[in-house]
């Protein structure tokens, strides 16, 4: 029929090669577009990340006061960082508190998410008892401790004279071990109810046939926490702790507000001093170079903890 009508049928891999290029600006390859999305979040990120970094690193390298003139002394704020015992002492404090800590929020976490997991009656209204305490806060939960702490009036005395443990007159927050035990047990008692939170949604997420495979092998409850829901969480695990750790060792609400690092230094942590250095005695030079030093070590710990809890084949 071809050669009657004088026509040529064109093979279908020259009539491919005929058609038109595909413009370079098309929906799938959109460069210019794809660069106007993104270049709000970089102009954003630039402004007020990178340059405050930037300042901040150069603030490092002077003797700024605050107010007045500054001059520039190099190294010299990171080479007197070690120099003074107070800001040795709240290193030291502020690595004891985190290791008081973090324990005891992971251990009760996860304990808080196996109760929630059994889907008892009332579960849902326990898990938003247990999660309160952190929607309200360190904040304003230290400030209600402040007024439950006192001698003589506060609810801490009050219950603990009905359980004969103290006399009712307990200074909690001018005695530093007491100070520190309050503060910890109020911290592990507001953290760990999002330590529940990651836990039990990875829980969640296994499924229950491993479970009931598991229990017709004559599996114990421990057995099957130890063998299957702790390994296949080891993740969300090694999370809730870097959070915690992460926290411990930039706190400073709490301590502020209950016992603003006394009596004299004796609860002060890093940020703590930063602070004080910082605003109180008008060493911004000095503070900010401290507050380097805290972001890289803080970097580093956390590196350190995603390479040691990272999962392993």
């Amino acid at each position: 029929m071809s050669s009657l009508t004088g026509t040529r049928r064109v093979p279908v891999s020259q009539r491919t090669e005929r058609r038109s290029p595909r413009p370079r600006n098309s929906l799938t390859h959109p460069p210019a577009a794809g660069l106007a999305l993104v270049t709000p979040a970089m102009l954003f990120v630039g402004v007020f990340v990178l340059v405050p970094l930037v300042f901040a690193a150069y603030i490092s390298l002077t003797n700024w006061p605050l107010i007045g003139a500054y001059r520039f002394i190099g190294l010299e704020n990171y080479a007197n960082l070690f120099q003074d015992p107070a800001f040795v002492h709240a290193i030291g404090y502020t690595l004891l508190y985190t290791a008081i800590v973090t324990v005891p929020i992971l251990a009760l976490g996860y304990f808080l998410a196996v109760l929630i997991r059994a889907r008892r009656k009332g579960s849902t209204v326990l898990r938003t008892i247990f999660f309160l305490p952190y929607v309200v806060g360190l904040t304003t939960l230290s400030f209600m401790l402040v007024l439950e702490a006192q001698p003589n009036s506060g609810a801490v005395n009050l219950v603990l004279k009905a359980l004969h443990v103290t006399d009712g007159t307990t200074a909690w927050l001018v005695n530093a071990p007491l100070a520190t035990l309050l503060i910890c047990v109020l911290v592990v008692w507001a953290v760990s109810g999002l330590t529940m939170v990651l836990i039990m949604s990875a829980m969640q997420g296994i499924p229950d046939e491993v479970y009931e495979s598991a229990a017709l092998e004559g599996a114990s409850w421990w057995q099957q926490e130890r063998l299957i829901t702790m390994p296949m969480i080891r993740s969300t695990l090694a999370l809730s702790v870097i959070i915690s750790v992460i926290g411990s060792l930039l706190a400073f609400n709490q301590f502020f507000i209950l016992t603003q690092g006394g009596p004299g230094t004796a609860t002060t942590t890093i940020v703590n001093y930063i602070y004080d250095r910082g605003f109180v005695n008008l060493q911004l030079g000095a503070a900010t170079a401290e507050s380097i030093a805290l972001v890289v070590v803080t970097g580093a710990v956390t590196a350190f903890q995603f390479w040691a809890l990272r999962e392993r084949d």
